[in-house]
């Protein structure tokens, strides 16, 4: 976030979602009491605006289609998959992401930036060529909107009825 103070607009971050309940269990708030005071002392938390509520669909949405660029930060190197970066791509934005493998091949043709874990200055430097280097956030949105169709609802549902029916469709053979 740092890198991005000298941008005018000065960019938002959205940090969006409740915390997981198991994790509220074991320990509470510490993490998003974490971050904030983090964004505090190196002087973004004016970047910064917690959505600390649970985000059903709709409002996963809305979220999503008015951002500029979806950052999924996951710290945990065991996340494979992301719903959220599905909407992202399905919503035509562009995306910086950590190196999860759902993130690595979705965005391995240009819909995004794959970062590595746990690494705050390559995400600053992806978000700041995203949202400053002349033709980079245009790409990347036509990269996702050609691929969103494919991630829609209705065309993973034809692939699914497509292998059911390629499957039926196959003979059995019977070992003895």
């Amino acid at each position: 976030m740092p890198r991005l103070q000298r941008l005018r607009p000065l960019p938002g971050y959205v940090v969006a979602g409740q915390t997981h309940p198991r994790v509220r269990q074991r320990q509470g708030e510490a993490y998003r009491n974490q971050l904030q005071q983090q964004a505090a002392r190196i002087g973004v938390a004016d970047m910064l605006r917690f959505e600390d509520s649970y985000l059903d669909d709709d409002a996963l949405g809305r979220l999503v289609r008015r951002a500029d660029v979806v950052v999924l930060p996951y710290d945990s190197r065991e996340q494979v998959t992301s719903g959220v970066l599905v909407e992202a791509i399905a919503a035509g934005k562009p995306v910086v992401a950590t190196a999860f493998p759902h993130a690595v091949e979705l965005l391995s043709s240009g819909a995004g930036i794959v970062v590595p874990h746990q690494d705050g200055a390559a995400i600053g430097e992806a978000l700041y060529r995203v949202l400053t280097e002349p033709g980079q956030a245009q790409r990347m949105r036509a990269e996702a909107a050609r691929l969103g169709p494919s991630l829609r609802w209705p065309a993973v549902a034809e692939q699914y009825r497509a292998l059911a029916t390629g499957l039926r469709a196959e003979p059995t053979s019977v070992r003895g």
